[in-house]
């Protein structure tokens, strides 16, 4: 063989080599990969809507971006498409949510399935539902003046929805509702969430582009 086809040889295993794969390819996607975790798990994560219950802010199939920075109540690493959670813990927060927020988070009956709802109370707070209105400690909610523009259900059959109920909120924990009343399982269903559940605050919508922007 002549040195010139063995150099061409030997360059070509040198491409080719594990070596070369390792530094081309595999650490940068390795890198990357990591990097996409930790802007999912501290940062902004995607979510898909798959009800009607916050129409008409959002619909059924629009994509949202969470705020999780300094909003989130816990540390937690799901495996991506099938969203399993590998590894979650509870996480010091900075940022506390406020009234009117539409806030996802993990549901308190099923943890493995996430929800997305507006704050309506917070513990200690006095929360009932009167002629479609919303009252906290006896006074009408108009600030954010969002609550004035939905009709709030009284549900007889659900356990913290029936009419003239007054609610106390649990320490810690938050009442929310779904904007689409009359279609939402909302805390007036099954409860409360708590503080810890919270994974962040929507954003914006993404997709479809035609519905492009932020939420109120």
């Amino acid at each position: 063989m002549s040195e010139s086809k063995k150099e061409k040889s030997q360059e070509t295993y040198k491409t080719w080599s594990l070596k070369w794969w390792w530094h081309e390819w595999i650490q940068p996607l390795l890198w990357a990969f990591v990097l996409a975790l930790i802007i999912r798990a501290f940062i902004i994560q995607a979510f898909k809507i798959p009800t009607g219950s916050m129409r008409h802010t959002l619909l059924e199939g629009d994509r949202i971006l969470v705020n999780k920075f300094g909003y989130c109540g816990r540390f937690e690493i799901r495996i991506p498409f099938i969203e399993k959670t590998i590894l979650s813990f509870p996480m010091i927060t900075f940022r506390e949510p406020e009234r009117g927020d539409i806030i996802v988070f993990r549901y308190p009956v099923d943890g493995e399935r996430d929800f997305v709802k507006r704050l309506a109370a917070f513990g200690g707070e006095v929360i009932s539902i009167k002629d479609g209105h919303l009252f906290v400690d006896g006074k009408i909610v108009t600030e954010p003046d969002i609550f004035q523009k939905f009709y709030y259900y009284n549900r007889p059959d659900w356990a913290y929805g029936k009419p003239g109920q007054q609610i106390v909120v649990p320490e810690g924990q938050f009442f929310v509702l779904g904007d689409n009343s009359a279609e939402s399982s909302d805390s007036r269903n099954w409860g409360f969430v708590p503080r810890e559940n919270l994974i962040g605050k929507a954003m914006c919508i993404y997709f479809p582009f035609k519905r492009l922007g932020g939420v109120r």
